[in-house]
């Protein structure tokens, strides 16, 4: 049996890597010179693009995906050059990386679908963190938008992690997407009630709430004649942050004041009638 660590072997391997360096050492030299300094200049270039992107305004995670799809890009560009250099053939590393790359993107490609369309999602701008949307049959503020899904937090606290696939593939409502809102309201009174004067107090319940602006000026119209009331659409505009606090305000104080006032607020009710007959 061989035995590959006599000195003989030894000597020879020392004198193989010698040669090497003699060959090949300068090479390797600058390839470590070009991807250390290239790393460098990649760095700095996407920070400076997210310098750039912050001046202009642009989204925080529209910033921070960008900066990542160049730094990347250009590592990339910077390890092929390095690789290069020390002599490795890169037509065929290149090869191999694109056969290794469609085994994966085949493996992966629901996750591809997802990375696809959080790229989307970022790019078009449909919502930003912060906001409140329905999307992909749940609804909550955006938490964060990552690469492949987007976290949604509900008023009750809970996270949401939704794939971007299915967040794209759907309808998208974004409702705190404007500065103002319209509170949709119905309030009803009984048919026997003096609906000019239901109609006036509810004018006066709406427009003395601060929060409620005077343009687009609020709508109260009779709205149908229903079979247990008379039903009365009740819409007025308000700053998007104080949507909830009106709705709760006006509701509860249109009970009190129909209260003080002798308006009824009718419930459904079905009238029985017992008629007696003969044994």
């Amino acid at each position: 049996m061989t035995n590959f660590l006599d000195p003989e072997t030894v000597q020879q391997l020392i004198e193989q890597g010698i040669t090497f360096v003699s060959i090949h050492g300068l090479n390797l030299l600058i390839a470590l010179f070009i991807f250390v300094i290239g790393r460098m200049i990649a760095k700095k270039l996407a920070e400076l693009t997210r310098t750039v992107m912050r001046k202009s305004n642009i989204d925080e995670t529209l910033r921070t995906f960008l900066r990542n799809i160049i730094y990347y890009a250009l590592l990339a560009a910077v390890i092929i050059m390095a690789l290069g250099q020390a002599g490795l053939n890169i037509t065929s590393f290149l090869a191999v990386l694109g056969a290794a790359g469609l085994a994966v993107g085949l493996a992966l490609k629901d996750s591809l679908s997802n990375f696809a369309a959080g790229v989307m999602l970022i790019m078009l701008g449909f919502f930003k963190k912060g906001d409140f949307i329905k999307a992909a049959g749940e609804s909550g503020t955006v938490t964060a938008i990552n690469i492949f899904n987007t976290i949604l937090t509900t008023p009750d606290n809970r996270s949401i992690i939704v794939p971007n696939s299915s967040v794209l593939s759907g309808t998208i409502i974004n409702i705190t997407a404007n500065d103002t809102r319209r509170v949709d309201l119905v309030m009803g009174i009984g048919y026997d009630d003096d609906l000019l004067k239901a109609k006036e107090l509810l004018k006066k319940i709406v427009t003395e709430d601060p929060r409620v602006l005077a343009e687009p000026a609020p709508l109260v119209e009779v709205l149908e004649l229903a079979d247990s009331s008379v039903n009365f659409a009740v819409r007025p505009w308000c700053k998007t942050e104080d949507y909830w606090g009106v709705y709760y305000a006006i509701t509860e104080k249109v009970k009190i004041v129909f209260d003080q006032e002798g308006i009824s607020i009718p419930y459904p009710q079905t009238d029985v009638h017992l008629y007696k007959t003969d044994a």
